[in-house]
């Protein structure tokens, strides 16, 4: 049995449904301090837009000078035709909320795993974007690592998803 309460336990846990999902992304949305990384294949209507998870990606981007949300969507088509409350925010905070599209020679990663990272080596991995199933940790950085230089690395080669910007007329 284990002695540190589940609420407090940091280390690598399973999830398994849609519900333990969702807690696990508001749990490291709010254990976030200034920057958060997020790799999606495509962005489910569910998924980065209930109340509390748009009330944390805001309190982030407006947490000071070095806040950075950057998120890579691999299908932007139709995410502004379908209103999702992430694009909405990150019209109205284009300096802290970035989206990127892969560049064309990443093209495997588009239909693969997702995962959201945070500046206090929390993780949320899908090896399936398509599944509620995979891995989640409030602080693990030897976890958290592969994700992140892998994370960079497509982020460096990503073209902004112009698109989603606001026109500003």
């Amino acid at each position: 049995m284990s002695a540190v309460p589940p609420d407090q336990d940091t280390g690598p846990r399973a999830v398994g449904n849609r519900e333990e999902l969702a807690d696990a992304r508001l749990q490291l949305l709010a254990a976030a301090r200034y920057k958060l990384s997020i790799y999606l294949p495509s962005l489910p209507a569910d998924a980065y837009s209930s109340p509390a998870e748009v009330a944390q990606l805001r309190r982030i981007a407006t947490s000071g000078r070095g806040a950075e949300i950057r998120v890579l969507l691999g299908d932007t088509a139709d995410l502004l035709r379908d209103g999702h409350r992430l694009i909405d925010l990150a019209q109205r905070l284009p300096s802290a909320l970035q989206i990127r599209t892969p560049a064309d020679d990443q093209a495997e990663y588009r239909a693969s795993s997702a995962w959201l990272l945070n500046d206090t080596y929390g993780y949320l991995f899908l090896p399936d974007a398509g599944r509620p199933e995979g891995r989640a940790a409030l602080c693990d950085g030897p976890g958290q690592a592969p994700l992140l230089l892998q994370f960079e690395q497509m982020w460096e080669r990503a073209a902004p998803a112009s698109h989603l910007q606001p026109l500003g007329l």
